[in-house]
């Protein structure tokens, strides 16, 4: 019996997505400043343990580790040219963990530039790198696609139309990285959650919310309930999906160190999704433990 399609499955209660990547690579040893994405072709049992252990851990699904495999990120590493491959072979990894009863998604991240006139990206090269990525990833067997810590409205809005242009009819989450600004929250280039919503929800993706940023649990669960509300507000049929970091990281020898246990993310989550959210994973300083918790604690009585 084959498993119901990702777009019917994300529909049918709690679905529980994985945890950080790079916080696991550095607790297997990896070093800093390596290229993350190039261990799909490196390391690829490294990156094949971690996302058995997340599916062991309740995680529905698992993003590929390709959130900096586009061109430009790629030419940081002097790597650009081997863009399939590693999108590619990410995806295949994902897929040998995930077997067919999970699910993988292709993780998009930013090109770490900006469009012009900010900066030098112009929108077709853009768009162009993109479809290279997502073509790769697709190619490599995922369900969907998760555009995810975008802070630029016009560079999402690139990244949905480059997945759609080689996706088919596969669902697409995105969703953008929010600090608090005074009694507000914004996005890195100055966006707020309603024009954020208002402009993702035009562009008919399936699922759109929040990852990253420099947040406590207790804004987390603020930026949620305002998610939520903007959302409903424009009555439409689109999902939220939360990915918060294991709190807001502290600053211990020169190093970003989260001290959140497994236990308070758990609690932070069921109170995220209790406020209408139903997809939830983990971004900066989550792990295994942290999925398992909250697993278990919106598995009871929730699906």
């Amino acid at each position: 019996m084959s498993k119901v399609n990702l777009r019917e499955r994300i529909r049918q209660g709690v679905f529980l997505l994985d945890g950080a990547m790079g916080t696991e690579l550095i607790a297997r040893g990896i070093e800093a400043g390596v290229c993350n994405d190039y261990l799909n072709i490196d390391s690829p049992d490294v990156i094949l343990d971690i996302h058995r252990a997340y599916l062991s851990a309740g995680s529905d699904a698992v993003l590929t580790n390709t959130f900096g495999a586009n061109k430009y990120a790629l030419a940081r590493h002097v790597l650009a040219d081997k863009v399939v491959d590693v999108n590619t072979a990410g995806a295949q990894i994902a897929r040998q963990a995930a077997g067919e009863e999970k699910y993988v998604l292709g993780d998009i991240g930013p090109s770490g530039d900006f469009l012009q006139p900010l900066g030098n990206l112009e929108p077709q090269e853009l768009k162009d790198a993109f479809t290279q990525q997502a073509k790769a990833l697709l190619d490599g067997g995922v369900d969907g696609f998760i555009i995810e810590t975008m802070a630029a409205l016009d560079e999402v809005e690139i990244a949905i139309e480059a997945v759609k242009s080689v996706c088919g009819n596969l669902p697409i989450l995105a969703s953008l990285a929010f600090d608090k600004a005074g009694d507000d929250f914004k996005t890195m280039m100055g966006i707020d959650v309603e024009s954020a919503v208002s402009k993702i929800v035009s562009l008919d993706v399936d699922v759109l919310g929040f990852n990253c940023g420099m947040l406590t649990l207790d804004e987390y669960i603020e930026l949620a309930e305002k998610l939520v509300s903007a959302v409903r507000a424009l009555d439409r049929d689109v999902l939220i999906f939360a990915e918060p970091n294991a709190g807001k990281p502290e600053l211990i020898d020169g190093k970003a160190v989260y001290k959140v246990s497994p236990e308070e993310f758990a609690t932070a989550a069921e109170k995220i999704h209790s406020v209408g959210v139903k997809i939830i994973g983990g971004c900066c300083g989550t792990g295994p433990a942290h999925i398992e918790a909250m697993s278990r604690k919106l598995r009871v009585g929730n699906g």
